[in-house]
């Protein structure tokens, strides 16, 4: 049994397939700029793929931007939604005098249920 030895690959090491007639797709490398640590990054796409204009910076987490030749690509933000708050909201449905009056109602019921304080205290 000894002088039999079982010889065998390493598991995931080496593949088994051939590259023999493998069509590689074509490919494209486009660089990204980081606005806030300056750094280059850069990306490999397929040519038919559609490239984003930005790209999260691998180093700092920032907005990095497409390069373009020696520039950069300029985005307009101006289409972006600012987020609303809550305090916007609010005011979509009251005014500034219906929010005061609501302030005066509550403060007097919890006035009340403390026993008639005219002052809460902080």
């Amino acid at each position: 049994m000894a002088d039999r030895s079982l010889r065998g690959i390493r598991l995931g090491a080496q593949s088994l397939q051939s590259e023999e007639g493998v069509i590689f797709h074509e490919r494209m490398q486009r660089t990204y700029a980081c606005t806030a640590c300056g750094r280059d990054t850069t990306l490999t796409f397929a040519a038919d793929a559609e490239v984003p204009e930005t790209w999260e910076c691998r180093t700092c987490g920032a907005e990095a931007v497409l390069r373009i030749g020696e520039g950069t690509a300029t985005i307009d933000h101006s289409a972006d939604k600012t987020p609303r708050t809550h305090w916007d909201m609010l005011l979509e449905r009251r005014t500034i005098p219906e929010l005061e009056e609501l302030l005066e109602e509550r403060l007097a019921l919890l006035r009340s249920r403390r026993g008639g304080d005219t002052k809460l205290t902080a």
